[in-house]
């Protein structure tokens, strides 16, 4: 009963960030069991069929894997069309381009800030023409990178003290995808202006892809997923390590007993470590750390390709950052009523806003229907129908599915 549990738990994890949304979907979903107990009560003759459709969703798994490897050219391709902006936000962020009046026009959706636009724009000119005679206007967008670095929590629990002075040097980050001919892979790279910290002017970690069935599990395959890492070596110039750090110990000699003052380097926190990644060897298992520590890696990696780079400037002003959601109050206990205390009458104001927040919980319940709409018609395009047989067995909802290799005559039985 627990592994079925889990099961349903994994399964709505995957497919959606709420799983209540899909109660009444899994419920149907599982309630013929698990994979032996269904395939156990079915006639021989329809064993035989099922066996062919499980035959026929191998086959789905490896044009999946084709489509996907389409979908990296599709990256590659349009990357080189998003580079010449990048490259103008990196020029724009160092301070090498100076935009125009023009490009800084941004159109505000918001009805009082167009209304106090003219205020706006006559406080912005006195208060320029002030910047101009007092002090020197600095260059370029000052610390982009680091103030994204300091806002996204991801980025944030990596980040040490002194880090920062370093980051504050970090001038642009790139995504490159491997070429038509090569693995599967994304390359990071961290373009760093000149500093007292290292010689390097670009730091690069590689991310190294699998788009394919496994042989043993093919339905285990989701699409592409990382699977290896590497990074690079930093050229530290002397005494600016900030991966290592000096400690004193004090060591007795066992002869003379004599104390003695001796350091030594031990590893030290700093997001620079990010270039050094745990090395995964096909013949070792790692440790649970290490699987969470390299799992980390993957998911900090995919977030700088996916939305970190694309997406910058949201990061930096914290647009990206917000919670779409109006801040909700505390909900009571089911059964549980507020009274009013002995005495008290109600105040018809009070009434009133109470028809308020009633008219906008209609509104969140009936945003929150529409989502769960959405994300159920996404779940049966993404999951449901692509691979039915699976959740016919109960193969799709397994945290361990079975390892045979299916035969490739279309029944015969796996």
């Amino acid at each position: 009963m627990d592994a079925d549990n889990e099961a349903k738990g994994k399964v709505s994890g995957q497919a959606m960030q709420n799983p209540q949304a899909l109660a009444a979907v899994q419920d149907k979903i599982d309630s013929g069991s698990h994979n032996a107990s269904i395939m156990d009560s079915l006639p021989k003759s329809v064993k035989r069929r099922v066996n062919a459709l499980k035959n026929l969703q191998v086959n789905n798994t490896h044009i999946e894997a084709k489509f996907y490897k389409e979908v990296h050219e599709l990256e590659r391709k349009y990357s080189a069309l998003y580079q010449p902006l990048f490259d103008k936000r990196r020029n724009i962020v160092s301070g090498e381009v100076e935009p125009t009046d023009e490009e800084c026009e941004w159109q505000s959706d918001h009805e009082d800030e167009a209304a106090l636009a003219e205020d706006l724009k006559k406080k912005a000119a006195i208060e320029e023409k002030t910047e101009d005679a007092n002090e020197e206007k600095p260059k370029g967008i000052p610390e982009f990178w680091l103030t994204i670095f300091r806002s996204v929590d991801m980025l944030s629990d990596m980040l040490q003290e002194h880090d920062e002075p370093i980051l504050k040097h970090l001038q642009d980050i790139k995504v490159i995808f491997s070429g038509p001919d090569q693995p599967m892979s994304f390359t990071l790279e961290f373009h760093f202006d000149p500093n007292k910290y290292f010689t390097n002017t670009v730091l690069t970690k590689v991310y190294k892809m699998k788009s394919e069935p496994d042989a043993e599990d093919p339905f285990s395959f989701e699409g592409p997923e990382i699977i290896d890492c590497e990074g690079c070596e930093i050229d530290w110039l002397k005494g600016k390590d900030v991966t290592v750090k000096t400690i004193k110990k004090k060591q007795k000699h066992k002869g003379r007993g004599t104390a003695r003052v001796i350091t030594k380097q031990v590893p030290n926190d700093s997001f620079f470590n990010f270039f050094n990644p745990i090395k995964v060897s096909p013949d070792k298992e790692l440790d649970e750390d290490s699987e969470y520590t390299l799992a980390t890696d993957f998911e900090i990696g995919h977030f700088f390709r996916e939305r970190i780079v694309p997406r910058a400037v949201l990061y930096f002003t914290g647009e990206a950052l917000e919670d779409d959601e109006s801040g909700e109050g505390e909900e009571l206990d089911e059964g549980e009523e507020e009274e009013l205390d002995e005495g008290e009458e109600e105040d018809p104001d009070e009434e009133d806003q109470d028809d308020e927040e009633e008219g906008d919980s209609k509104d969140e319940d009936s945003e929150y229907t529409l989502g769960t709409a959405v994300e159920i018609g996404h779940f049966f395009r993404e999951r449901i129908v692509p691979r039915a047989v699976l959740y016919y067995t109960g193969e799709a909802l397994e945290d361990d599915e079975s390892t045979g290799d299916p035969q490739p005559a279309e029944c015969k039985q796996q």
